[in-house]
């Protein structure tokens, strides 16, 4: 693949990329309409998939958070259409690397040292890359060594590439007004968070010491000696990745088991640590030739405030979603209905969220659940279509629900998904015997 030897780092650099790409999208749609005059019938798959291939185009080259949101996106397969899912994506696994010049000016400027100086052996060739950082193969006293290294300027970007993402996003979920900005400003700390790699180090032991216990999944021990906040380095995991393991995978015997490690690694993580890695896609995950699952990049942990965690579980209980009141009062603790809500919202967004939950909810209803079941996803398929179909939807205030869905929902769409990969049958409790 072809490598970078240059990331635009300035405000206006980057705004003149994403303008770019901007009028690019507009040239699309002006295509799109003039082919719908001619025939009527027309459909947007054409137009999605040129929009997608530029904005991905746009953002690779940017790295950085523009490129996250991208990847968080493509995260909810069922909310967004096809070509964005497989074309952002690809920011999980496929995004040029920088140049061997870049890498080592990094190291330089971090460590005080190239890495020829630190470690035996180096590979200045990144082995991936993705929207932050990319990874390096390194030996040290004859330890296969993994050593991330963040792309320069990421972190002082942040800010602004979010002001410009902000008005897609604006439009895409019908946010509206001023309290919309809580839900960018959670996005952009936690973005914030994760290009802090000492902050990642203390958060990926603290995690191996709390999880090590959990059968069939293994993590990698780190180095804060080869350390910084701009560079990580860990032990080299061998194995594939998950979703390479999925597509060829044929024993339901290991996809259960490995299903089970990942179901029990989140629920301990939610229920006993109330902290959770809320990036759960599948460049994050490999499987090892003994079928145990290795977790990796612990950069982007949520913490789960008490005062959401109580009401946000309440509504697994059938007994709560089937009494109105009691389902009325959780989704005011939520923040789902708002006290300036005028009647009808309350009753449309109250039906909304009672079938989106009865049908979220039912892997915790019975003490096993069967991720392979094709219908319960179809059925989420089938409501992500209806509500994007909804125009009564569009011409209310998208502002539902407190800061702490965004990765929460990401969580769980991101784990729902991987189960299903694994086609993994799961107890759904047995996290409680650690």
């Amino acid at each position: 693949m072809k490598t970078i030897d240059y990331i635009p780092t300035s405000k206006i650099e980057r705004a003149g990329k994403l303008v770019q790409t901007g009028a690019k999208i507009g040239v699309n749609y002006i295509k799109h309409y003039a082919e719908k005059v001619v025939n009527p019938d027309l459909s947007r798959d054409k137009l999605n998939e040129n929009n997608a291939e530029d904005i991905y185009d746009g953002l690779k080259s940017l790295k950085g958070s523009a490129l996250k949101v991208a990847q968080m996106l493509s995260m909810d397969k069922n909310f967004l259409p096809q070509a964005y899912v497989e074309k952002f994506s690809l920011s999980q696994f496929s995004v040029p690397p920088l140049s061997a010049p870049l890498v080592l000016k990094t190291f330089k400027s971090n460590l005080g040292k190239t890495p020829y100086e630190i470690f035996d052996e180096f590979n200045p060739n990144s082995v991936n890359a993705a929207s932050i950082g990319q990874v390096h193969l390194a030996e040290k006293n004859g330890k296969k060594l993994a050593v991330k290294i963040q792309y320069p300027g990421v972190a002082n970007s942040i800010s602004s590439d979010l002001a410009f993402v902000k008005p897609i996003a604006i439009r895409m979920f019908n946010l509206q007004g001023k309290d919309s900005d809580k839900y960018f400003k959670e996005v952009e700390d936690k973005l914030i968070e994760e290009t802090n790699y000492l902050l990642e180090l203390q958060q990926s032991q603290e995690v191996v010491d709390a999880c090590s216990k959990i059968e069939n999944i293994t993590f990698p021990n780190y180095y804060p000696e080869f350390s910084s906040e701009k560079i990580i380095t860990m032990d080299w995991m061998s194995g594939i990745h998950l979703s390479e393991f999925t597509a060829i995978n044929t024993d339901k015997a290991v996809g259960d088991q490995l299903g089970q490690a990942l179901w029990d690694f989140y629920m301990y993580q939610i229920h006993v640590l109330k902290k959770v890695h809320a990036d759960p896609h599948p460049g994050n995950f490999l499987v090892d030739e003994n079928n145990n699952l290795i977790a990796l990049d612990f950069g982007c942990m949520k913490k789960i405030p008490q005062d959401f965690y109580t009401p946000y579980f309440e509504l697994i209980n059938k007994n709560v979603i089937t009494d109105p009141n009691l389902f009325n009062e959780k989704l005011f603790e939520l923040e789902i209905l708002r006290p300036d809500d005028t009647p009808s919202e309350i009753e449309y967004f109250t039906a909304m969220f009672h079938d989106l939950l009865s049908l979220f909810t039912k892997p915790f209803q019975n003490e096993t659940f069967d991720f392979s079941d094709e219908t319960f996803f179809d059925s989420i398929g089938k409501l992500g279509e209806r509500f994007s179909n909804d125009t009564a939807l569009r011409k209310m205030n998208g502002n539902r629900g407190s800061k702490h869905f965004i990765y929460m929902n990401r969580t769980f769409f991101g784990l729902y998904n991987l189960m299903f990969d694994l086609k993994a049958t799961i107890v759904v409790d047995n996290y409680l015997k650690y």
